[in-house]
C-alpha cells in the first residue's frame, strides 16, 4: 500500500478503537499502542516511519502549546515546589535508578546507560493528559501532574543531550557545560520574545483562516527555532504558550477564540491518535532488528526497568508528600496531602511518543542501541497499558473520586459575575434590560443547589423556543424564503444561543 493508503487504514482502524474504548470506559492512548503493537504482527501489516527529530517537533509541539496554553502562570508559582520536585527531582531519581540497573545488569557504558535513564525517566504530556481526561482525579493532583508533563521533558532532554556528548568526546568541556546551563533559562526568554512577536503580528492576521495557520507554523516553527540554538524547545513552548494566554482572553473574539479551540482540539487530538498508533507500529521494527537469543534477556532487562520506573515514582511521591506535611516549607501555603494522594501522582507516570522518539533518535553506533530502543518501548507499552487501564479502579480504590469542587466553584464564579452584571442595569429601564437583568438575577445566588433549578427552567424554556426556530427555519428555506447564506448565518446564530445555555458537560465533545 501506498504510505496515503496506509495512513487512511491506521485511521480507519481508530475509529473503530476509539468506540471500543469508550464503551469499555479505557484510555484510547492504552486501547491504540496495544492495537498497534496487534496490527503490526499482521503480515503485509503497514511500516510507515517518521524522522524522530521530525516526530518530536510533529507530535509533542502542537500538545505541549495546547496543555500550557490552559495552564497559568499563576499554578506554575503556585505549585512550584511539586513541580519541581517531580519535574526535576522525580526525573533525576528514576534516571539515576535506571542508569545504575543498566550499569549493574546490562553491563551497559555509564553514558550509555545515564541516555536510557533520560529516556525512559519523564512521563509524557500526551499521555498523561489524554488518559487524565477520562479520568475523574482530585483537581489539585490533576493540576501537578499537568505542569509535571510540561517540564519534565526538558530535565531529561538536557540530560540525554549530555549523555550524548559524554559518549561522544569522553567528557563535557566548558563549551558545552555552557550550552546546557543556558538550554534552560535561554528556551524560556526565546519563547517569551516569541511570545512578544506574535502579539505584534497578530492583530494584522487574528479573524482569518490564515491566522489558524499561523497558529500552528508559530508552534512548529518556535520549535525548529529553539532547536536550532541549542535551547530547549520544551520550556520554549510551554514560556510561548503561557505567555500568549495571558492576555488573550480579553484580546481574542469570542468567534476567533471559538474556531481557534476547535482547530486545536481537533488538530492535536489526531496527532495524539496516529502518535500512539504508531508507537504500537514500531513493535516489528525493534523487535525482527534483535537476535533471537538477546532477545529473551532484553526483555527481562527491560521488564527490570518498568519495575523499577514505577517503584521509585511511588516511594518518592510518597517521601515528598510525609516531609512536606512536616516540613510546610516544602509544600507552601497549601494544605499537606495525604500518602494516598502520593500513590496516585507516583502511578501517574505514563510514558509516550517523547520516550520512544528520543531512543530511536540515538546515533546508529551508539553502544548497545538495540537494547535500549527494545526497553524504551516496553517501558512506553507497559505504563500506557498497566498503569492507563488501573489508574480508573486506583482512584475509585483510594477513595479519590469524589466531589473535586469544579461544581461549586463554577457556581461561586457565575453568581460574582452575575452581581457585576446586574450592577451595570440598576439604572435601566426598557425591555432589552429586563430581559439581561431576569437572566442575570437567576444565577446570584451563590450555593449549586439553588442555582440549580432557575438555570434548568431557563435551559427547558430556551431549548423548546430555539428548536420551534429551527423547525420554522427550516420551513422557510425548503420555501425558498431564505437562500443558503442566510440560512447558515441563522442558524449559526440558534446554535451559539443553544451552546450558551447548555449544561457545562454538553458543550464539551467526547475524545472518543
Amino acid at each position: 500500500m501506498s504510505f496515503f493508503e496506509s495512513l487512511l487504514a491506521l485511521l480507519a482502524a481508530a475509529i473503530v478503537l476509539l468506540q471500543v474504548s469508550r464503551r469499555l470506559k479505557a484510555p484510547y492512548p492504552t486501547m491504540l499502542a496495544a492495537a498497534g503493537v496487534g496490527l503490526a504482527l499482521i503480515p503485509g501489516a503497514p511500516k510507515i516511519s517518521i524522522e524522530p527529530h521530525t516526530a518530536l517537533a510533529l507530535f509533542i509541539a502542537p500538545a505541549l502549546v495546547d496543555a500550557a496554553f490552559d495552564f497559568p502562570v499563576r499554578d506554575v508559582r503556585r505549585l512550584w515546589r511539586p513541580l519541581f520536585a517531580l519535574a526535576v527531582i522525580a526525573v533525576l531519581l528514576s534516571a539515576g535508578a535506571v542508569a545504575w540497573l543498566g550499569v549493574t545488569l546490562a553491563g551497559l557504558p555509564i553514558a550509555a546507560a545515564i541516555a536510557l535513564g533520560a529516556i525512559v525517566a519523564p512521563p509524557d504530556a500526551a499521555a498523561a493528559t489524554a488518559i487524565m481526561s477520562s479520568v475523574r482525579m482530585p483537581r489539585g493532583s490533576t493540576a501537578v501532574l499537568k505542569g509535571e508533563s510540561l517540564l519534565n521533558d526538558a530535565t531529561a532532554l538536557l540530560l540525554f543531550s549530555a549523555a550524548l556528548a559524554f559518549q561522544a568526546r569522553g567528557e563535557i568541556d566548558q563549551g558545552l557545560a555552557i550550552r546546557l546551563t543556558l538550554a534552560a533559562p535561554g528556551g524560556v526568554l526565546l519563547g517569551v520574545l516569541l511570545a512578544r512577536v506574535l502579539r505584534v503580528v497578530h492583530p494584522f492576521i487574528t479573524g482569518t483562516l490564515g491566522g489558524n495557520v499561523a497558529e500552528f507554523v508559530t508552534c512548529f516553527g518556535a520549535w525548529l527555532i529553539a532547536e536550532r540554538l541549542g535551547l530547549s524547545p520544551v520550556l520554549c513552548l510551554v514560556a510561548f504558550a503561557m505567555a500568549v494566554a495571558r492576555d488573550a482572553g480579553l484580546r481574542t473574539p469570542p468567534r476567533v477564540r471559538i474556531h481557534s479551540f476547535a482547530v486545536w482540539t481537533s488538530a492535536v487530538f489526531l496527532l495524539n491518535v496516529l502518535a500512539f498508533l504508531l508507537m504500537g507500529l514500531q513493535a516489528r521494527t525493534i523487535v525482527t532488528a534483535m537476535p533471537r537469543e538477546r532477545l529473551m534477556e532484553a526483555a527481562m532487562f527491560a521488564a527490570a526497568v518498568v519495575a523499577c520506573l514505577v517503584v521509585v515514582r511511588i516511594v518518592w511521591s510518597v517521601t515528598y508528600l510525609s516531609l512536606s506535611k512536616r516540613f510546610p516549607i516544602l509544600r507552601g501555603p497549601y494544605p499537606a496531602a495525604g500518602w494516598r494522594h502520593g500513590i496516585l501522582v507516583g502511578w501517574c507516570g505514563m510514558r509516550g511518543l517523547v520516550t520512544l522518539a528520543t531512543a530511536f533518535a540515538l546515533p546508529s553506533d551508539f553502544p548497545q542501541r538495540d537494547l535500549i530502543v527494545l526497553t524504551a518501548f516496553a517501558v512506553v507499552l507497559a505504563t500506557l497499558v498497566l498503569q492507563g487501564l488501573t489508574l480508573a479502579p486506583l482512584v475509585h480504590l483510594l477513595r479519590l473520586d469524589g466531589d473535586n469542587g469544579l461544581d461549586e466553584e463554577l457556581s461561586k464564579a457565575r453568581a460574582d459575575m452575575a452581581r457585576h452584571a446586574l450592577g451595570v442595569l440598576e439604572r435601566g429601564e426598557g425591555a432589552a434590560v429586563d430581559h439581561w437583568r431576569y437572566r442575570f438575577a437567576a444565577v446570584t445566588e451563590p450555593a449549586a443547589e439553588a442555582v440549580a433549578a432557575p438555570l434548568e427552567a431557563l435551559r427547558a424554556t430556551g431549548l423548546k423556543v430555539l428548536w420551534k426556530q429551527r423547525l420554522r427555519l427550516e420551513a422557510l428555506r425548503e420555501a425558498g424564503e431564505v437562500g443558503p447564506d442566510a440560512f447558515l448565518i441563522l442558524q449559526e446564530e440558534l446554535d451559539f444561543q443553544e451552546v450558551a445555555i447548555s449544561r457545562d458537560e454538553e458543550r464539551q465533545i467526547e475524545e472518543s
